[in-house]
Parts: C-alpha cells; sequence; structure tokens
C-alpha cells in the first residue's frame, strides 16, 4: 500500500464512533482523514461536539481532538476527504439508508455498523471468518447503483457473535436447531452507567427488535449467493431471547444445539479452536490469530477475565457439555463493541481492501 487510507466516520460523536476512532487512531492501514456527525455538532471541534459524552476508557486521542466535524449530511464535502468511509449514523433506518446509498454514489464505499441495509438482498452481511465470499455479490449491488467503486458492506448484529461462530464451526456437524439466550451489556445500547445507573444490579429482559435480528441474521450470512443477491439458509432453525444485563463490555450467550451427525465432545472443541478464515490466513491487522478459544474451567467464560480475548477480536467458549434434551449447550462471550461494532466492521473493511474492493481514490 503506497499510502494510508483516508477514512471517514460518520455519526463519530456516538459511542461506536468513538469505538471507531480508539481503534482507528494507530491503525496501520487507515487514517482518519474526516469526522461528520448531526449538523447541531458541525463546525465544532471534535472535543467540543463531544463534550463530556466520551463513553471509552482510554482518553480521546489528541489526533482527533482538534478537528473539526463535518456535517454529515454534507455529503459531497465529506465524500472528497476521504477514501472509504465508516457509517454509525443514529438516525431512521429509512434515513440511513439514503445517506448509506448517497455516499455510495459519491464512489465512497461504506462499511456500516447499522442495521438498515442488512437485509437489502445486494448488500453483503459479513463476518469476515464466515462468509467472506459474500463480498462476490458486490459488482451486482454497483451495477444497481451505477457506480464503479462506491457500494455499502455491513456486519451482523453484536448479539449473535457469542454464539454463530460457533455454529459455523460446526458446520459438518450439521446443527439444526438452536435455543439461544443472550445476556447483553449496557454498551450495546450506547449507554455507560453514568448514563444508565437504574441498570446497576438490574436485569431488563427485553430489548427493542433484538431476537429477531438474533435468530435470522446467522441465517443470512451462511446464505448462499444467487442471481446476485444473497439467499439466506434455512437452518438451524433459531429461537432466541435478548436479556439487558448490569455489565458494560460483552454479550455472553447460553446455546442449545442439535446435530444431524453425532460429534464427541473433544470433535467439537478442536472444531472451534481451529476455526479460520480470510483475516487469519491474510493475517490481517485486526484479525484474532485463535477465532475462537475453548475455557476448561467450569467457571469461564466470564466478563472480568476474557471479554478482552485478542484485543476484544476473539470468541471465548466454554461449559461444552451434553444436555438432556439437547445434543449439546454451551456458554459464549463476545466484546459486543469491539467484534460486535466497531472492530468487527474495521475486521470487514481490512477484508475488502485485502480483496481489491476498496483503494485509494
Amino acid at each position: 500500500m503506497d499510502r494510508k487510507l483516508k477514512v471517514g466516520i460518520l455519526g463519530a460523536t456516538g459511542m461506536v464512533g468513538q469505538r471507531f476512532i480508539t481503534i482507528l487512531a494507530e491503525h496501520p492501514w487507515f487514517e482518519i482523514a474526516a469526522l461528520a456527525a448531526s449538523p447541531r455538532s458541525a463546525g465544532k471541534t471534535y472535543q467540543e461536539a463531544v463534550g463530556s459524552r466520551w463513553k471509552m476508557e482510554v482518553p480521546m486521542p489528541e489526533k482527533v481532538a482538534g478537528m473539526t466535524v463535518m456535517d454529515v449530511t454534507q455529503i459531497e464535502q465529506v465524500a472528497q476527504a476521504v477514501d472509504f468511509v465508516f457509517s454509525a449514523v443514529d438516525m431512521s433506518k429509512e434515513e440511513i439508508r439514503a445517506i448509506e446509498d448517497a455516499y455510495a454514489k459519491t464512489e465512497t464505499p461504506v462499511v456500516s455498523n447499522n442495521s438498515a441495509h442488512r437485509w437489502t438482498p445486494d448488500v453483503p452481511m459479513v463476518v469476515p471468518e464466515i462468509n467472506a465470499q459474500h463480498f462476490e455479490v458486490i459488482p451486482f449491488q454497483k451495477k444497481r447503483l451505477g457506480t464503479t467503486r462506491g457500494f455499502v458492506a455491513v456486519k451482523p448484529n453484536c448479539s449473535i457473535q457469542a454464539y454463530a461462530p460457533v455454529l459455523s464451526a460446526w458446520k459438518e456437524f450439521e446443527p439444526y436447531e438452536v435455543v439461544a439466550t443472550t445476556y447483553q451489556a449496557i454498551s450495546g445500547a450506547g449507554k455507560t452507567f453514568r448514563d444508565w445507573p437504574e441498570m446497576e444490579g438490574n436485569i431488563i429482559p427485553y430489548i427493542g427488535g433484538e431476537e429477531e435480528k438474533s435468530e435470522k441474521e446467522p441465517l443470512r450470512i451462511w446464505g448462499t449467493i444467487e442471481n446476485g443477491v444473497i439467499v439466506p439458509a434455512k437452518e438451524p432453525v433459531i429461537t432466541c431471547q435478548c436479556v439487558r444485563v448490569p455489565v458494560l463490555n460483552g454479550h455472553t450467550a447460553a446455546a442449545f444445539v442439535k446435530l444431524r451427525k453425532k460429534a464427541e465432545k473433544q470433535e467439537l472443541i478442536d472444531a472451534m479452536t481451529s476455526f479460520r478464515g480470510l483475516p487469519q490466513e491474510k493475517n490481517l491487522p485486526s484479525a484474532p490469530k485463535q477465532f475462537i478459544q475453548y475455557l476448561e474451567e467450569d467457571n469461564r467464560p466470564q466478563v472480568s477475565l476474557d471479554v478482552n480475548y485478542e484485543n476484544g477480536m476473539g470468541v471465548s467458549v466454554g461449559r461444552l457439555r451434553e444436555d438432556s434434551v439437547y445434543d449439546w449447550k454451551f456458554i459464549g462471550l463476545a466484546h459486543n463493541t469491539m467484534r460486535g461494532a466497531a472492530g468487527g466492521a474495521v475486521l470487514c473493511a481490512e477484508s475488502l481492501v485485502s480483496l481489491g474492493y476498496i483503494t485509494c481514490k
């Protein structure tokens, strides 16, 4: 790469936007060239626009603190400053689809953390270790948009990251029915305990829209490209409950699985721990060396001990055991704002660069 790619962050002042900034501040391939947010933040320095709302555990990087925030709706102006953008805008789904398409039509690739385009048939929704081949739908999308360089790619919901990778690793054993309950951190709602003190010592057994995403999005990841669109898989059938718990970062899942092909416990563990994909093959900057780790202790994985495994980009699994109703059950844990949000999007962008879909303008 002759020079670092210039990156814009749409929705830079929100929690996911802030996470993008902490990941990209010292990135070897990408350089933050534009920060964009709502018109009320435009014209201020980033530090002024965020004010007391900085939610990351690390200080705001000095190199972005003095940058002037641009108006995210001034699409041509932002697009001229960058090679591609990450999207974490806080708008209605219709507005997000419209603005992401508009950026793509300026010949600026969009890698989105948002859910608005996850079911657009020719938009790839990718966990790079699992379904990087879905990027092959991009030429069909470009034809629809009338672009030569611009497109939209998305990453899936944070809630599936603690169990969908395991089911992917077990593909040879043909999982066909899954029950999952996710225990989801408050940062998934863009909150800290300072913002949401009523969550301390509390559990809320409802997260709007989350259960449908948790049941359906894995099927799209496991789908196939047919006639220029992604057709979701039909199995495994997943039913899910999603619970908000008093944890800052880290989504935990308890999953029960039926398999068509019998497997021994060690076979299942070996399939998980050896599971790898394009990010590992290409040694991408954000890729975990080992995507899934298995922990033998009965009291693992734990958020406090394991959420930052592989810089938050790996998945931790434990308590794999036979079940009296289903075949197997396990506990999984993934960092929801790293692997599940901004970090997953950055890994998608690195994958797209490695495959030649994102280049310097």
